[in-house]
């Protein structure tokens, strides 16, 4: 059974002395009464609205280092020194790839900060009621934040960028970003390790220690200062073991370690198939990330109060459902992020020999030069001869079709090939799911079976004692019966000898009544 926590009952108590109906004799009423939705509103008010200002905040930042890519890009673009124009799109990458995860470690902390406030204004009524909202408040704000640069590589950079003679221009001047001619692929490989490293290394091992350690020397200074040190000739030289435990970091539970392993799994399975090597990284750092946390717990962190848990609780949920959602992003980012369904489409439809030959040549549309906008054209052309057409990679109609520039009949059938592949995937994956789910069950045949064994042994034993007590019972009933029957027996005999008594004494009355009368 829960307890409600202090600050609900606080609550509570505030409300019940608010109320001046109530007095001091209901005393049974006061015991129903509960807080209301009407009690928990403004609460719940100030989670959505802070909670949606904060995913605003975490777009916004990505936005933010989109325009930074595009200007800096722009930029470099225009210097003189040859090699900085030849490694822009480098150059480009891997800062905004550090800014990124700069911008990542740091919400992280102030969305875990206000996640914990947030949960806190709900006024929760009990213990578990509280973690699972704190949980679910800090997943959701964390999640959002550590994928949704990695989300935006994946799925929406380079999709709208717009054709030659139509491009879609940011703040009036600059070009939207786009991929490489080989696609998104490798940039989302470099920004997934980037930020899986970086957030590994500096947030799950570097912070695990350094920051335990800074917080025990800053409540040792404040307690120093707050607390005169006093000369006492009966105090020993060396400091007692629990006063060496005192200056330890109070322990604040398991969630910060659960969000580490999800938040890591989720970079394991959601984008696997764009960098295979997540989950060997992982286990390097989990491998050192159990001494770590083994010298943390030891050594920096006061003894845990053990609370008695079925499970892992909300967790399983949350591990259940991003393993779910694993499989679709897989999905998308094999079929839209990758080449994979186009080279297939090729190879199987459109080769003539059934081999990949011609296939880059398949994927470029042409472009007429001259219906370049005024002010947009190249400076200076590389090429000796005036160029009339170019090439872009799109599935569009040639400008001397009936629909130039409109999108072809190739796009429409690899754009249908990719959807049906994710569904095909999809369904294919959940099947398995499930097939090695009902395979493998969740206990063992051979502890199923011993648990079976130790059961019908439970079960005889009870019904052995059961029947010795019913014989036991059985014998007291009978030997109960003897002595009532015997009982029975003297109670006659006595109560004729009484009789018979009784009859003589009657008589002899009556004799001295006669007399009695005679006289």
């Amino acid at each position: 059974q829960e307890h409600p926590r202090p600050e609900y009952e606080t609550t509570l108590l505030q409300k019940k002395l608010k109320n001046k109906n109530i007095t001091t004799e209901n005393s049974n009423e006061d015991e129903k009464e509960k807080l209301t939705w009407s009690d928990r509103m403004p609460g719940y008010a100030a989670n959505f609205g802070l909670i949606l200002f904060m995913v605003m905040l975490t777009f916004s930042a990505v936005f933010g280092v989109i325009v930074y890519r595009i200007t800096t890009a722009a930029a470099l673009s225009f210097s003189t020194n040859e090699t900085t124009r030849s490694n822009v799109r480098v150059t480009v990458t891997a800062t905004a790839v550090i800014i990124n995860l700069v911008v990542i470690l740091i919400l992280d902390e102030i969305y875990g900060a206000v996640a914990k406030w947030l949960t806190e204004i709900e006024v929760p009524k009990t213990e578990k009621t509280f973690e699972e909202r704190l949980i679910l408040k800090a997943f959701l704000l964390k999640f959002v934040n550590s994928y949704a640069p990695i989300f935006y590589v994946a799925f929406f950079k380079g999709r709208f960028v717009g054709r030659p003679g139509h491009y879609v221009y940011v703040f009036d001047g600059y070009r939207m970003e786009e991929c490489a001619p080989g696609g998104c692929l490798m940039e989302l490989c470099i920004q997934l390790s980037i930020i899986m490293l970086g957030k590994q290394l500096i947030q799950n091992n570097l912070f695990e220690i350094g920051i335990p350690k800074l917080k025990k020397l800053f409540r040792k200074l404040k307690d120093e200062r707050t607390e005169p040190k006093e000369m006492d000739t009966n105090q020993s030289k060396d400091p007692q073991q629990w006063d060496l435990d005192y200056i330890l970091e109070p322990f604040t539970g398991l969630t910060p370690e659960y969000m580490e392993m999800i938040i890591q799994f989720g970079f394991v399975t959601l984008f696997v198939a764009s960098f295979p090597l997540a989950p060997l990284f992982a286990l390097l750092n989990n491998i050192i990330e159990v001494r770590l946390d083994a010298k943390k717990f030891v050594t920096e962190l006061r003894r845990p109060d053990t609370v008695r848990a079925k499970d892992i609780g909300i967790w399983y949920n949350i591990l259940s459902g991003i393993g779910k959602l694993s499989v679709i992003i897989n999905a998308f980012v094999i079929a839209v992020t990758s080449d994979f369904i186009p080279r297939l489409m090729y190879q199987y439809a459109y080769s003539k020999n059934g081999t990949m030959h011609g296939f880059i040549n398949h994927t470029l549309s042409y472009f007429n030069v001259s219906h370049l906008k005024a002010g947009t054209q190249p400076e200076n052309s590389p090429f000796a001869q005036d160029v009339l057409f170019c090439r872009f990679k799109d599935y569009r109609e040639p400008p001397w079709s009936q629909d130039p520039y409109e999108f072809s009949k190739q796009y429409w059938a690899v754009l249908s090939a990719r959807l049906a592949f994710v569904i095909l995937f999809q369904n294919l994956v959940m099947f398995l799911s499930v097939l090695v789910d009902w395979m493998i069950p969740d206990i063992p045949k051979d502890i199923s079976e011993q648990i079976k064994k130790e059961k019908s042994v439970l079960v005889d034993f009870f019904l052995k004692e059961e029947h010795e007590k019913l014989k036991l019972i059985e014998s007291f009933i009978a030997r109960d019966k003897q002595k009532h029957e015997s009982g029975t027996k003297g109670k006659r005999i006595r109560a004729a000898s009484f009789c018979q008594f009784n009859r003589s004494q009657q008589g002899s009355f009556a004799s001295f009544s006669s007399r009695h009368t005679e006289v």
